[in-house]
C-alpha cells in the first residue's frame, strides 16, 4: 500500500470523449479514453508509475533507488518518464528488434542508460536480471505488466471513467474495450470495475491480433499457454505468455475474447487517424477497428444504439506518419471486404472505401 505522504503520481487524468464518427460507424455510443495523451504516450505510466512510487515508499535506500526495466518500448518509456518525474534513475534494456526511433525516444525521455541486447524480450530481460541487477544493490526490477502494484495503478483508469461519465450525466458504461498483451491493463480494468456498482454489470471485450493472442489461446485451452513466438505486427502486444492473474480474472469476469488480423488492426490505425486525428500503433488500432464494418455488433449482438461503449485508446509510441502510410499501402485491401457507411468520414478517405480507389497491394490472394 502506498502511504499518504508518497511522491506525487506521474500520470495524468486523461479526457473521455464521445466520438460522433466512431459512434456512427459502430451503431452505438462510442466513448474514447485518451491514454495516448499520457506523458509517456501510453497507459503504461499508470501501472509502472504506481509501482515506482511503491518501491520508493518501501525500499531500504529510497533516495538512491535505480530502476531497471526490460521492454520493447512503451513500458521502458513509461519507466523512464515516471522515474524522471520522481527524480530517480532508470536503465532500460531493449531487444535487438527495437527500432532506432523508439530507442531515441527512451533516451530523450531521460534514461540513465539504454542497452540493446538479445533476440527477444526474454533474452533482454535475462541480461537485465542476471547481469545488471546483480551488480547494483540499489537496483529495483520493474516488470512491464506482471505485478499487483501495476494492476492497482492501471485500475485508476476505470475510476476516472466512472467519474467522467457521471460528470457527463451518464450512469456508467455497458462495455469496456481494451487490447491485451501481457494482461497488465486488463487486470487493472477488471479490478477497477469490480469496485463499482455499474462495473459489476459491464461487459469487457479483450482484443488481440493473430500471432499475439496468448490470452485467447489460453482461454480456449482453459490454462495459461506459451506461444512459440510473436508473429503479429502488433509487437507491443508481444507477450508470449499472458499473466496468470489476467487469465484468472478474465475467466472470473467472463471476458469476451476476440482476435483480429494485422490488416484489421492497421485499418483501425488509419481510420482513427482520419476520423479523430489520432495516430496510434496496431496494438491500439485493434480497439478502434471493431467499430468499423459491423465488427462490434457481430461480437456483441445485444448492443443497441443507446449502449455506451468505452474504448481504451491505450496509445503507444512505436508508429509515426510514414508507418501509417505504409500500413495503408500494404493492407488497404481490407476495406474491400468491409460494410461501408458513407456517412462515416473515414469511409470517404479509405484506401479502398467509398471513394472507389482500388489498391490491392498486400492482399493474400
Amino acid at each position: 500500500m502506498v502511504r499518504s505522504d508518497s511522491p506525487p503520481v506521474s500520470w495524468i487524468k486523461t479526457p473521455l470523449i464521445e466520438s460522433a464518427n466512431l459512434s456512427q460507424a459502430a451503431g452505438c455510443r462510442i466513448f474514447l479514453k485518451l491514454e495516448n495523451l499520457q506523458p509517456s504516450g501510453s497507459f503504461k505510466i499508470r501501472g509502472i508509475g504506481n509501482l515506482l512510487r511503491y518501491h520508493i515508499d518501501n525500499h531500504d535506500t529510497p533516495h538512491i533507488t535505480h530502476f531497471y526495466c526490460s521492454s520493447g518500448g512503451n513500458a521502458g518509456l513509461a519507466c523512464v518518464t515516471a522515474a524522471r518525474a520522481l527524480n530517480r534513475r532508470a536503465t532500460v534494456v531493449v531487444p535487438l528488434s527495437t527500432k532506432a526511433d523508439m530507442i531515441a525516444k527512451i533516451k530523450t525521455a531521460g534514461a540513465h542508460e539504454v542497452i540493446q541486447i538479445g533476440k527477444n524480450w526474454h533474452e533482454a530481460d535475462t541480461y537485465l536480471r542476471e547481469t545488471l541487477l546483480a551488480k547494483d544493490e540499489a537496483g529495483v526490477y520493474v516488470p512491464p505488466f506482471d505485478h499487483p502494484e501495476i494492476w492497482n495503478g492501471n485500475s485508476s483508469l476505470i475510476d476516472e471513467v466512472g467519474q467522467q461519465l457521471q460528470e457527463q450525466g451518464e450512469d456508467g458504461a455497458d462495455v469496456v474495450v481494451c487490447s491485451v498483451g501481457g494482461g497488465g491493463l486488463l487486470s487493472g480494468l477488471l479490478q477497477g470495475l469490480g469496485r463499482l456498482d455499474w462495473g459489476k454489470h459491464c461487459k469487457v471485450l479483450a482484443l488481440e491480433t493473430q500471432g499475439a493472442d496468448s490470452l485467447h489461446q489460453s482461454l480456449l485451452r482453459e490454462e495459461v499457454v506459451t506461444l512459440p513466438s510473436i508473429t503479429s505486427i502488433a509487437t507491443t502486444l508481444g507477450a508470449t505468455r499472458v499473466a496468470q492473474t489476467a487469465f484468472d480474472l478474465a475467466r472470473k469476469f467472463e471476458v469476451k475474447s476476440a482476435v483480429l488480423s494485422d490488416a484489421e488492426a492497421a485499418m483501425g490505425c488509419w481510420r482513427l487517424a482520419d476520423d479523430e486525428r489520432i495516430i496510434v500503433e496496431p496494438a491500439c488500432g485493434v480497439n478502434a477497428a471493431v467499430c468499423y464494418g459491423g465488427r462490434l455488433k457481430k461480437l456483441l449482438p445485444d448492443l443497441i444504439p443507446e449502449s455506451k461503449v468505452v474504448i481504451v485508446v491505450c496509445g503507444g509510441s512505436s508508429v509515426g506518419l510514414s508507418t501509417l502510410m505504409e500500413y495503408r499501402a500494404k493492407y488497404g485491401w481490407v476495406e474491400q471486404e468491409m460494410i461501408q457507411d458513407p456517412e462515416v468520414p473515414s469511409t470517404l478517405s479509405a484506401p479502398n472505401g467509398a471513394n472507389g480507389h482500388s489498391h490491392t497491394n498486400g492482399h493474400p490472394k
